[in-house]
């Protein structure tokens, strides 16, 4: 069965750093790409970036850029994210998932894998 199970919900200060897991399972870590989004309340999804668990390649959205750090480790099939410099609107639900793919002589199709999400909340 293909999962990404993460890490349980956080509660952190302004200011403090959070990391959060993803466990991949039921497929080859390496072959595709893990996004890391986010949802506040009462907000649609925004995108954080990527890695590529194969070679840890990373692509940060710019809001992100000197706040965020993606790692994987092929050792657990485990990809994180850490961000740091909290504030209080970066409570959200963060999710990683990544986009499957199958393709055949005259098809294509897409679907988006995702894991169950994670609470951080930022509060003094």
């Amino acid at each position: 069965e293909v999962q990404l199970v993460q890490s349980g919900a956080e509660l952190r200060n302004p200011g403090a750093s959070v990391k959060v897991s993803c466990k991949a399972l039921g497929y080859i870590f390496t072959s595709y790409y893990i996004d890391w989004v986010r949802q506040a309340p009462g907000q649609g999804l925004e995108w954080m970036g990527r890695i590529d668990p194969e070679n840890n390649g990373t692509k940060y959205a710019r809001n992100f850029q000197d706040r965020v750090t993606f790692a994987a480790d092929t050792s657990t099939n485990t990809a994180y994210v850490e961000l740091t410099s909290l504030r209080i609107e970066d409570t959200a639900v963060y999710y990683c998932k990544f986009t499957g793919e199958i393709a055949t002589i005259r098809d294509y199709y897409e679907y988006d894998y995702w894991g169950q999400g994670t609470q951080v909340t930022v509060s003094s």
